[in-house]
């Protein structure tokens, strides 16, 4: 699925809308440049969710979780892991593998610790389009070992 949204509105509730379809146990991947939308795209998520919390990239502590919605939201920013023994140190496997819904940013720098099978969301900017616009692709991924 490919969408485009011109505002981060639109970002927004492109998210909400994949929140509210979400399902306990799956796991999505953000690839996005910085400042493309990610953590807009997560703040809709979480209201599909029904998170109530403030939700913002967790770049420092790694993960936040988020328990108030209508299952467990496990946000991950893994742009500051050195190694992927750090993510064994979180105990990342009791998220991806637990009854929430995982939304990873930076993936593409934790690959060979992915579930099978996972969602990667690339958020994509075009300035030749307007400053707000993205270019969002959802697919279904198999991990790359």
């Amino acid at each position: 699925m490919t969408a485009e949204t011109f505002s981060a509105q639109e970002t927004h509730e492109l998210g909400r809308k994949i929140g509210e379809n979400a399902l306990p146990g799956e796991v999505y991947t953000l690839i996005g440049d910085l400042g493309a939308g990610k953590t807009v795209f997560t703040q809709g998520v979480a209201e599909g969710l029904g998170v109530k919390d403030a939700v913002n990239s967790p770049t420092f502590t790694i993960l936040q979780i988020y328990e108030d919605g209508r299952m467990p939201f496990y946000h991950f920013d893994v742009y500051r892991i050195g190694c992927i023994e750090e993510m064994d140190e979180i105990g990342y496997e009791e998220y991806f593998y637990g009854n929430g819904v995982c939304f990873v940013e930076w993936a593409n720098l934790i690959e060979e610790i992915l579930p099978e099978n996972y969602k990667e969301i690339r958020i994509d900017t075009d300035i030749s389009k307007g400053p707000d616009y993205r270019r969002i692709t959802i697919e279904e991924k198999p991990a790359k070992a």
